[in-house]
């Protein structure tokens, strides 16, 4: 039979990087999950519920588009590559996809967590040795007046208020994001949200109880930062026969008596790493040294002190800087105070503005600055006229201010003797002190999650009216954040394994030495298929063709091509 062109019909449908996502997603037994533990119990539900949260998961790691618009978005693609059937693609909407995240946050979030991480251990081999715990905050727009921990059909629902706003916005709520990663790439395993005036240091009993039945043993390394350095907390841990590396903050007593001690001793340190500088080609090398203290701290625990000579440098530098602009400013009040006509102050005032200036500037212990009243005497005649030797004259006294100050040099000196140096505790004996050095560095691949879920997930500032989807979104975002950190550790693990020292992701086809999963996804975001139809039929479909660097990448993520054919 003859077809006229002008009955045919082409349609172009997308597939971007979602097969490749779907892949990762089969291999940690998600969509069943979802659907075990998120059930679709009503039958006049057209979109299954964990149909609709992996609609929801994949458009945040593809599309991130606001849910009123994840039809819009799952229109233009290949119905398959969203986890759907052609006839569900109609029934995308807001309403389907809130419902859904209702009954997520109906549901049973922490053994679906669990048995998500045991999955994903036992699918790419995880090793939970090692675990890096973190906290940030993340802003909400709106006033969320309800959203003060209520009972939420039996379940208590987030605390959305202000706090301590690491995000710089005190003028928006805020939720407290808990996490926990994987030293073995960085792999999220744990999330919690809580009260968003939460105290950091509260929150690590909870966490690794649930790591500890996440993970079924308790003999990890936990590693936090200096609020895990808390008393309660860590008995907590040590009494649950589990271990802990941590920073020791600057307000702990061991900390001053070492920076006394260290005046006139020198300790014998360690050399642990010798590195050229970072960033600049010709610049200072980067040496990490370590020693043990002697003195353990007030818990019996030992303590292990690092030097880092470019954080000496920069200690330094910006020690310099602060009191170079404390100068400034108390010269330019005094140029203020000493003028022709200076604005009266009073003596009160004018302490409080140099105070005001030192601690803003964090220079108090290296100034020693007063405010001293002083008197301009000025002779004028009594009467016009030209002097003569009879003439009077009146003294005219003015009182003014001027400020006084001078820098103590021996302060800096003795702060210049312990610069770059901090301490770190753990309560594991067996561990060197380079073994302790080396676990707190790792920790910064944490801060990189959360740049990921600030920056490419956009996950604030949030707007959702109801508050039990808020926190159902934000284990959302979680999932997403794992399938992403899962791909960035084949990718890696595989150029390791195959010798490969970079690949042409950035721009003009430039190296990358650590490829991210956002680079990889962008490298397949424009894949696409046609579809010729006549009268609803498909006549032909023209699968995409894959560029060689997308089947080198697919290759290493043990990804197969067949993936991006007609039958995906």
């Amino acid at each position: 039979m003859k077809v006229e062109v002008s009955e045919l019909e082409l349609t172009t449908e997308r597939f971007g990087p979602l097969p490749l996502i779907n892949h990762f997603i089969e291999r940690l037994g998600l969509e069943a999950l979802l659907d075990r533990y998120v059930p679709t119990t009503d039958r006049r539900v057209r979109l299954p519920y964990a149909k609709g949260l992996g609609v929801l998961l994949r458009s945040v790691l593809v599309e991130r588009e606001p849910i009123y618009r994840q039809h819009e978005v799952v229109s233009g693609f290949v119905p398959k590559a969203f986890g759907l059937e052609r006839d569900e693609v109609p029934h995308v909407s807001d309403d389907a996809i809130g419902r859904a995240l209702d009954h997520l946050f109906d549901a049973d979030r922490g053994s679906l967590l669990t048995d998500l991480v045991v999955a994903a251990g036992e699918a790419f081999g995880l090793k939970f040795d090692e675990l890096h715990n973190d906290s940030t905050s993340v802003s909400f727009c709106g006033q969320y007046r309800h959203a003060s921990g209520r009972s939420i059909r039996g379940k208590r629902g987030p605390f959305i208020t202000y706090g301590h706003s690491k995000d710089h916005r005190p003028d928006l709520k805020q939720l407290l994001l808990v996490l926990t990663t994987t030293r073995d790439g960085g792999v999220p395993v744990q999330f919690r949200c809580e009260a968003g005036n939460q105290d950091d240091p509260t929150t690590h009993e909870k966490t690794w109880d649930a790591l500890c039945r996440t993970t079924g043993r308790s003999d990890f390394l936990y590693v936090a930062d200096s609020k895990l350095c808390c008393r309660e907390a860590m008995n907590h841990i040590d009494h649950g026969r589990g271990r802990f590396v941590c920073v020791l903050p600057r307000t702990r007593l061991e900390d001053g008596e070492f920076r006394q001690w260290i005046q006139n001793n020198d300790p014998a340190w360690e050399l642990v790493w010798d590195r050229p500088h970072p960033r600049r080609q010709h610049g200072p090398r980067d040496r990490w040294r370590v020693w043990r203290h002697k003195l353990p701290s007030a818990e019996g625990w030992p303590v292990t002190w690092v030097h880092s000579s470019l954080l000496a440098l920069h200690q330094e530098r910006v020690r310099r800087e602060r009191i170079a602009r404390a100068s400034q400013e108390l010269h330019d009040l005094n140029a203020r105070l000493t003028g022709p006509r200076p604005r009266k102050h009073a003596h009160k005032e004018l302490h409080e503005e140099v105070e005001s200036i030192l601690e803003r500037n964090k220079v108090q212990r290296y100034f020693r600055a007063k405010v001293v009243q002083d008197e301009a005497h000025r002779f004028r005649q009594a009467r016009p006229g030209r002097p003569g030797p009879n003439t009077c004259y009146v003294r005219k006294t003015r009182s003014f201010f001027r400020l006084e100050w001078d820098v103590d040099e021996q302060a800096i000196a003795c702060d210049r003797k312990s610069d770059g140096m901090y301490p770190l505790l753990t309560n594991d004996r067996n561990l060197t002190a380079a073994n302790v050095l080396e676990a707190h560095k790792r920790q910064p691949t944490i801060e990189k999650r959360f740049e990921q879920t600030k920056t490419v997930f956009e996950i604030a500032p949030a707007l959702l009216k109801n508050e039990d989807r808020v926190e159902a979104l934000f284990f959302v975002h979680f999932l997403a954040l794992l399938v992403q950190a899962l791909v960035e550790r084949e990718i890696r693990l595989a150029m390791s394994r195959e010798g490969i020292e970079a690949l042409p992701l950035y721009p003009e086809d430039r190296e990358n030495y650590r490829p991210t999963a956002e680079q990889v996804f962008r490298l397949f975001s424009l894949t696409q298929r046609n579809v010729l139809r006549h009268d609803g039929s498909t006549v032909r479909v023209f699968d995409p063709e894959l560029t060689s660097l997308q089947r080198q990448i697919l290759t290493l993520l043990r990804v197969p091509e067949s993936v991006y054919q007609k039958g995906c």
